[in-house]
């Protein structure tokens, strides 16, 4: 029998990395909000890799905090290790990643969670959504409880349908061995919401006692950590080191004498894997001609012997597993302590959203994190964040935060999956972004946190700090364009002491800093009256002053695509009715409703020929549109 459990703004259906996010940002803005969670236990879980961040997801991380999310200030909270990735490279692939005690990290997250105010956390399992007249009104959870609701946000993860794959043995589960959700895809089918089969895995678990360090290459952290939160100060911990090992051609011979057993190979797995995180077995089959890869092998936690071995995801049986790990130096006498798996789970077609990340079909239904596809903790934290604050917009009946591909990664991201949808779990990658120049992570900041605070998530005081954090650039770039500096024996000493060229006549310091050889920092001896300024207003004037070349073409760049996307395309345009228009192109547009023609630019299928032809037609509808509105009167 069902029962009324409560009246609520919003409901959100899982509390991994997108359900948190999404939960707190509702909350935070005022509206009463339920989280519901299969376990409690599973909060901001970290299933897989016991870390955040990583190329392009630091990113994330980053335009996380800058909008008022929780993600990067957890992380600070909780690393046991810190490093900056790509620093021989320029400034925008540089990316933050930390290995966080992943016990730690969930269980300030759930406390922070316990804590806010308008939030009520629940262990309920959401079985059905309830919608009348096109609309989500409430969400019946397995006790019979029906939850009244405005919006609703689905932040699923791999729970539903969730299936294991261990070799040979094959059975319905969650990660780390929690429960699926096994009724709630249903739901989803009887209204209308198509659903896809994906795949996921995760390598074993060893016991660091069983573990040879000294065969090992050691991985320590930066000596100077940069936090991911702006707001947080300075860290300083006692970094535990990472090692760094390879597999080698027994590992491969083992792997490929096992290759029938793996559920990959037989026809077991239906769901689609990610590429960019392929199993070892794929890698030893994909990449035949190489002898080794990487293996890192990664601490779980201060208080744990617990360590994940990066690299070497697997769904082989159990008895193989261990036989290939015991090849690889340091693991000759592994024990596991939970054996790798692979996973397959229920997702959606990303395509059926729109840029709120609202369904399409469903007013008041969104969705954030793997059940659109996507994978990682950072990718499903952005889109939480955005789901949640637009959950809260749908009831006030405001215009939706949507950010654009020149605005953040995040726009980078949903703008990806609505429009190109996935074929395989999506991972964010610096590669992805035209703009990557502009969107780097150290301006995330300069770029979003007006929005947030906008928005209602960045309070007063925060907004003041980094209004002063911007002026301080500002006048600093300033004053370094004015600053002459003259040749002469100590100039020219400073210069040849950092390997750089002397001058001959006067130039200003900031077309040295300009130099690639040249730094900020290193050029203090010939600025005797520089002021004192944080580390972070100092990293943005030299990046600013040092590519402010390119930096300005890519403004321009993003001015024309900014022109593109202000083309907009009527809602529930018929495009049939388009002569010229091929039949791949038709079906695109209908099934996607492109809001602009930036964004129809961007559907594959969707050639340039097709888009001249909807120009014309669009340039014809405009033309006639005021002789129309001539006749009505």
């Amino acid at each position: 029998m069902n029962y009324h459990g409560g009246s609520f703004d919003v409901v959100v259906i899982g509390a991994g990395h997108a359900g948190a996010e999404a939960a707190l940002a509702a909350a935070r803005l005022g509206f009463e909000t339920l989280l519901l969670t299969i376990n409690l236990d599973s909060v901001a879980m970290m299933p897989c890799n016991p870390s955040i961040g990583g190329t392009g997801k630091g990113h994330l991380v980053r335009e996380i905090d800058a909008l008022g999310g929780e993600m990067g200030k957890n992380i600070d909270a909780t690393m046991i290790q810190c490093r900056m990735l790509n620093t021989g490279k320029g400034p925008a692939v540089h990316s933050l990643r930390a290995q966080a005690d992943k016990k730690a990290y969930q269980f300030r997250m759930k406390e922070v969670i316990e804590n806010q105010e308008h939030l009520l956390l629940k262990q309920q399992e959401a079985t059905r959504i309830i919608v009348e007249d096109g609309r989500i009104t409430g969400v019946e959870v397995q006790t019979g409880a029906v939850y009244q609701c405005k919006s609703c946000v689905i932040c699923t993860g791999t729970y539903l349908k969730g299936k294991i794959f261990i070799g040979e043995v094959q059975y319905d589960g969650g990660p780390n061995g929690l429960f699926p959700a096994m009724q709630l895809s249903d739901s989803l089918l009887e209204q209308g919401i198509e659903l896809q089969r994906f795949k996921t895995g995760t390598p074993a678990r060893v016991d660091a006692k069983t573990v040879d360090y000294s065969k090992m290459q050691v991985q320590n952290g930066d000596e100077k950590i940069v936090p991911f939160s702006f707001e947080t100060e300075k860290i300083e911990i006692d970094q535990v080191p990472c090692y760094l090992t390879y597999t080698n051609e027994e590992t491969h011979r083992i792997i490929n004498e096992n290759m029938e057993r793996s559920p990959l190979y037989t026809g077991d797995v239906v769901g689609v894997g990610p590429r960019y995180c392929p199993s070892i077995e794929t890698k030893v089959m994909r990449f035949a001609d190489k002898p080794q890869h990487q293996i890192f092998m990664e601490p779980e936690g201060l208080h744990t012997n617990e360590v994940y071995v990066q690299g070497m995801s697997s769904c082989l049986p159990e008895d193989v597993q261990i036989a290939l790990y015991r090849t690889v130096p340091g693991m000759e006498k592994v024990e596991f302590m939970r054996s790798a798996y692979a996973i397959e789970y229920d997702c959606i077609y990303p395509t059926r959203l729109k840029a709120s990340l609202e369904s399409k079909d469903i007013k008041g239904l969104f969705f954030g994190g793997q059940i659109n596809g996507t994978s990682g903790y950072e990718e499903a934290a952005a889109q939480g964040l955005i789901a949640g604050v637009n959950a809260v917009r749908c009831i006030e009946g405001k215009e939706p935060v949507i950010l654009d591909r020149s605005q953040a990664y995040i726009g980078v991201l949903i703008d990806d999956i609505i429009t190109k949808g996935t074929e395989e779990p999506y991972r964010m990658m610096t590669s992805r972004s035209e703009y990557r120049l502009l969107l780097r992570q150290d301006n995330a900041d300069l770029r979003l946190t007006p929005i947030g605070h906008e928005i209602g998530l960045i309070s007063d005081e925060r907004y003041t700090a980094f209004l002063h954090k911007k002026a301080a650039v500002e006048q600093e770039k300033e004053r370094l364009t004015r600053l002459m500096i003259k040749p002469g024996e100590h100039t020219n000493k400073v210069l040849e002491g950092i390997g750089s060229s002397p001058i001959k006549s006067g130039v200003t310091l900031a077309e040295l800093i300009r130099r690639p050889e040249v730094g900020y920092a290193n050029t203090a001896a010939l600025d005797p009256e520089r002021p004192v300024l944080s580390d972070a207003v100092c990293e943005q004037v030299e990046v600013q002053i040092k590519y402010d070349g390119y930096i300005k073409k890519q403004v321009a760049q993003v001015e024309q695509f900014k022109k593109m996307e202000k083309k907009l395309i009527p809602e529930n345009i018929d495009y049939t009715a388009i002569g010229g228009l091929r039949l791949e192109a038709v079906e695109k547009l209908t099934d996607i409703q492109p809001k602009s023609m930036g964004q129809a630019s961007r559907i594959s299928g969707v050639s340039p020929a097709d888009l001249s032809v909807l120009l014309i037609y669009l340039e014809q509808n405009r033309r006639q549109a005021p002789v129309e509105e001539e006749e009505n009167e």
